[in-house]
């Protein structure tokens, strides 16, 4: 399946707002005497699940959407959207589920941090190709 221009738009955007985040972590990892590169890592892991995460969420979005308005009944379709609308949310409690299990049975918990942080990728890169289409117009 060809992703629309959108899609490929948000999945570049995602990346681009995901590798942001674990810069983020790195730099902040270097500032603070406190912290070792390994929290910088956990914490990039966490972003780069949940990225990969959205990423899937894109394309499943694109080809429920794709499928819906192909449907000859709207009842079906309706409830099809509402469907596939569960199990990506559902999707991503499994996510942000075995992170937080990561953290809980190893001493590094920011991979939760950055599982946490990794969902607003999907926010952000809204608001970026919001933008993108702004200007171009």
């Amino acid at each position: 399946m060809k992703l629309s221009i959108t899609s490929r738009r948000m999945v570049s955007a995602i990346g681009i707002t995901a590798a942001a985040f674990a810069a983020v972590a790195v730099v902040l990892c270097l500032a603070l005497p406190s912290r070792n590169m390994t929290e910088a890592l956990f914490f990039a892991i966490g972003v780069a699940m949940m990225a990969l995460l959205n990423t899937c969420k894109i394309v499943l979005l694109e080809r429920t959407v794709q499928k819906a308005l192909e449907l000859d009944d709207p009842n079906f379709g309706k409830n099809y959207v509402r469907f596939q609308y569960l199990v990506r949310y559902f999707l991503t409690a499994v996510v942000l589920l075995g992170a937080g299990l990561i953290g809980y049975y190893t001493p590094h918990t920011s991979i939760i941090l950055g599982a946490i942080a990794g969902v607003f990728t999907m926010q952000i890169s809204v608001i970026i190709v919001r933008h993108i289409k702004q200007t171009d117009e």
